[in-house]
């Protein structure tokens, strides 16, 4: 029995159903907004597509390598208009149900950061821009939503951190495509991203606002002069000069030898 390397074997089968697995779990996640909203069919679909393929449609078009995948590839349409159906029909609550939504977005933050960060490299890009790409593929399904719905993205403050994870997945696979392994770079992507958004949701971390963290200067007391010359105007009175006079007051002063 011949025993197979680990490098040789493809591991694009599983990093499709991630992907898939990633469009599936949007897909919902952008129902259960429309749910809050009490929209109607349409609605649903909307938000379900732009929040599981937004991201994918972001980075094929500022990368113009032709047609997003997500148009040419109709097993990611069907895909989230599968997750707008589930929302939309099944009322998902329970604390198991958020667990697997939550373990399943995370999972897909990782697929989608690397994918768009080995994109980006593959076409020339250099690791900065290519790590930006990757992270906008991530997370920018979801800011699509939030926007047509008229709120602040979420990723812009106030919850765990998820964005974050998308920038990790994004380094590494930058680091891990540039030696020779792009593979393991995304596998890399996916269980740190993965890790990194479970355990904050879990743990409630969040990067600090404006106001929780502020960096202030050291005060520095420079002394004081102890001894400040008068004016002519202050009190009414001006330094006496030797002899007993004053500038200016007719008094007595040094003999200037006059009569």
């Amino acid at each position: 029995m011949d025993v197979v390397a680990v490098q040789d074997l493809d591991p694009s089968a599983a990093f499709d159903v991630v992907d898939l697995l990633g469009v599936l779990t949007n897909g919902i996640l952008g129902g259960a907004v429309a749910r809050q909203l009490k929209m109607d069919p349409v609605g649903f679909a909307v938000l379900a597509l732009v929040s599981a393929l937004g991201g994918g449609l972001l980075r094929d078009t500022l990368l113009q390598v032709g047609f997003p995948v997500a148009l040419t590839n109709p097993a990611y349409l069907i895909t989230a208009i599968a997750g707008a159906a589930i929302a939309f029909f099944l009322h998902l609550q329970g604390t198991w149900t958020n667990r697997v939504l939550v373990v399943a977005d995370a999972l897909a933050v990782g697929c989608w950061a690397a994918t768009g960060t080995g994109k980006a490299l593959d076409v020339g890009l250099t690791w900065l821009p290519a790590v930006m790409i990757g992270v906008t593929t991530a997370v920018g399904g979801g800011m699509i939503r939030d926007i047509a719905v008229g709120r602040v993205p979420m990723i812009f403050g106030g919850n765990t951190l998820y964005a974050t994870g998308a920038v990790i997945a994004s380094a590494e696979m930058a680091v891990l495509h540039g030696l020779g392994y792009p593979n393991w770079g995304m596998a890399a992507a996916i269980l740190t991203a993965a890790a990194v958004t479970v355990v904050a949701r879990r743990r409630g971390w969040r990067l600090p606002g404006a106001g929780e963290w502020n960096v202030r200067l050291p005060r520095r007391d420079w002394p004081r002069p102890s001894w400040r010359p008068r004016g002519p105007g202050r009190h009414g009175r001006g330094p006496r000069m030797p002899g007993g006079g004053r500038p200016g007051s007719g008094g007595p002063g040094p003999d200037t030898g006059g009569s």
